[in-house]
């Protein structure tokens, strides 16, 4: 007995035959089940169509910067005038000249170099004038000179605005003898005026205090009573360090603000002196004495 062979009837893609379908799909199926069979063969062509890649729009290249000289040749805005207005005279003042250097100043080497005997001569003048009496020492920090040389010849106001940017105020403080031994072996990495410092240079390359004794009007060395009151001035900075080296300005017997900028300090004491006809010399002193041999590397110590 033969078999009747039965071909397959055409389909179409993405259709079930009636056959195919009373094969693959019986009747006692679940609902559900059902559903999802027929979403799965509705929803393959769909993933299946690949996705036309859009081309990126083309951005306008911006315009090339171009470079504008101002001049004098750009006419004055009013309105701009107008706000500048009150400031113009305090920055014309800059430019004036307010004395002469004898020879330049440079922040180089022990107590910030010539730089740092300027400011703190200056300091130590101002603090005399205000107080009336003689002031025995001054002390400035070399990190607060902002400015590492000014060269010989006019000295501008802008000079000083340059090296003291900072609003840093004088103040006035009684120590004791000891107190000031003990400052001054501080000071001797800072700039000092009114005192003469033996040191040496330690395995650190740095300068190591040695001794101090004070110097008079006439630049003669003067022992420290330990028990005596002496008068120094500074900073009002470093007076509010509690930390540090210069915590021991916190022991100080009194305390005095004097009312006055540093930097307006050194520019009266600039002012003061080309009044007397002197100028500001930039030489070097013996305010501060190398014992030994100097340091071994060229490179300033960090």
């Amino acid at each position: 007995m033969q078999h009747e062979k039965t071909e397959p009837s055409a389909v179409a893609p993405g259709q079930l035959s009636a056959t195919h379908a009373n094969r693959t799909i019986d009747p006692a199926l679940p609902r559900s089940v059902l559903c999802a069979v027929v979403l799965l063969v509705l929803t393959v062509p769909a993933f299946g169509q690949a996705t036309a890649i859009q081309p990126c729009r083309q951005t306008t290249t911006p315009p090339r910067a171009r470079l504008l000289t101002v001049d004098a040749s750009v006419p004055a805005d009013p309105d701009v005038e107008k706000i500048i207005a009150p400031y113009s005279e305090r920055v014309s003042e800059l430019s004036k000249v307010i004395g002469r250097l004898d020879g330049g100043l440079a922040k180089k080497g022990v107590g910030a170099g010539t730089l740092g005997n300027f400011v703190s001569d200056g300091m130590r003048a101002q603090a005399k004038a205000k107080l009336g009496k003689p002031v025995a020492l001054a002390i400035m920090n070399s990190g607060g000179l902002r400015k590492n040389d000014i060269a010989a010849g006019d000295l501008r106001a802008s000079d000083i605005f340059e090296l003291l940017p900072f609003e840093n105020a004088l103040v006035a403080l009684d120590v004791t003898g000891a107190q000031l031994t003990k400052i001054l072996a501080v000071a001797t990495k800072d700039a000092q005026s009114g005192a003469r410092i033996q040191f040496k240079y330690n395995d650190r390359d740095r300068p190591e205090f040695i001794s101090g004794k004070l110097l008079d009007e006439n630049g003669n060395e003067q022992e420290i009573d330990p028990n005596k009151i002496y008068t120094i001035v500074t900073i009002d900075y470093l007076v509010r360090l509690n930390s540090g080296a210069y915590a021991i300005l916190q022991e100080a017997k009194s305390s005095m603000p004097l009312n006055i900028t540093l930097r307006d300090a050194v520019m009266n004491y600039v002012k003061s002196e080309t009044a007397a006809g002197r100028t500001i010399r930039g030489a070097v002193d013996n305010r501060f004495v190398q014992v030994g041999p100097g340091p071994k590397s060229t490179e300033p110590p960090r």
